[in-house]
């Protein structure tokens, strides 16, 4: 008998989620807050590893051709000066593959063309508001986000999303193409300059501040009087962009989950773990974690056993990523021993990224 699963959520993790289930033979229904996919949205890295899980449900090489690869990345500081670099051969020596930056509505359109072609049936506009009432299905996915209700519902008001002390603005130049990772890191600030496909140049900025100070009509203002005296290419991008194509956003994360399970359901990406952006991984990890699951699913096991072993393979591993994105995050902001700071970047690129 085919087995039936609900995904609740269609964004990156849950539309991955419902492909590979797809794949695996289950019949998947995704039930969608939002009534259509988004039609703006700043680049993502995928990485090698994200990669390979998206080769599995057939869409990798998809997502390659659409994206820009990283041919180069450096660390600066606000005067220009060189703290680190990306050893990008290196890193394709060790995976045989490479990053690519692909714009969020670049990567959803591709996946959620792939989960019509699978069969999945796809419910925009259709939230759920209760996990615990969803009706009779053999398998629910949670995957709905940063602020998830079904996360709350499951393990309590304790496990709701925190605000992680940063906020961030973000934005894309058009007809601006580079190739380069660009950060440069200041005394608590932080500027950083990616490629998007289609010529264009994703920008993020990241400061300490208080929860909820947003200034509607000052942003740009604000990002001036912090950045303004930087070096190019911060100095470029802030000339280049006016007050409408800022976006600001507080951080928020989620304190670490017992488990990623609950009986039949299962949960994913930021529903399960959401970490502050600064390794580039969260939406990574969502894919990984999306075919884990799946890969679980489809052998003949039971569904509880499948989950046992997704939630003792995936929460240790995701949550070791989120701790050492906390630390990248203090890391940033410090405003002193700025020496030292500079001395741990450049050991962990000697290290290495972890898991790519």
């Amino acid at each position: 008998m085919e087995r039936r699963a609900l995904v609740i959520g269609g964004g990156i993790g849950g539309l991955t989620a419902a492909i590979a289930l797809r794949r695996a033979g289950w019949r998947v229904t995704v039930r969608e807050r939002d009534e259509g996919l988004p039609s703006t949205g700043t680049a993502l890295g995928m990485w090698p590893v994200a990669l390979r899980a998206l080769d599995a449900i057939g869409v990798g090489d998809l997502v390659r051709g659409a994206g820009r690869r990283q041919q180069a990345g450096v660390f600066l500081r606000p005067d220009g000066s060189r703290i680190a670099t990306i050893d990008v051969e290196r890193l394709h020596r060790r995976t045989g593959d490479h990053v690519y930056l692909l714009s969020r509505p670049g990567l959803l359109a591709i996946l959620h063309e792939a989960a019509v072609e699978a069969g999945v049936k796809l419910r925009a506009g259709d939230p759920v508001d209760d996990v615990t009432e969803v009706g009779d299905v053999d398998l629910v996915v949670v995957a709905d986000g940063v602020f998830s209700k079904a996360r709350e519902k499951v393990f309590g008001p304790a496990y709701r999303a925190r605000f992680s002390g940063s906020t961030a603005w973000r934005g894309v130049v058009e007809d601006m193409p580079t190739d380069t990772f660009v950060e440069m890191w200041g005394r608590g600030l932080k500027f950083g300059v990616t490629p998007q496909e289609g010529g264009r140049t994703n920008w993020y900025a990241s400061a300490a501040a208080p929860e909820g100070r947003f200034r509607p009509g000052e942003e740009l203002a604000e990002l001036r009087k912090m950045f303004g005296w930087w070096k190019p290419p911060v100095q470029t991008v802030l000339d280049a962009i006016n007050e409408s194509a800022v976006l600001r956003h507080d951080v928020y994360v989620t304190p670490p989950l017992p488990s990623f399970t609950y009986g039949t359901v299962a949960f994913l990406g930021d529903a399960a773990h959401a970490m502050t952006p600064d390794l580039g991984r969260g939406a990574c990890e969502a894919i990984i974690d999306a075919v884990a699951l799946a890969s679980h699913l489809g052998s003949t096991r039971t569904v509880e056993q499948a989950l046992h072993e997704y939630d003792r393979r995936r929460r240790p591993a995701t949550q070791r990523l989120a701790r050492m994105a906390g630390l990248a995050a203090r890391m940033t902001h410090l405003r002193h021993a700025i020496p030292v700071r500079d001395q741990l970047l450049r050991a962990s690129m000697v290290a290495g990224p972890p898991g790519a």
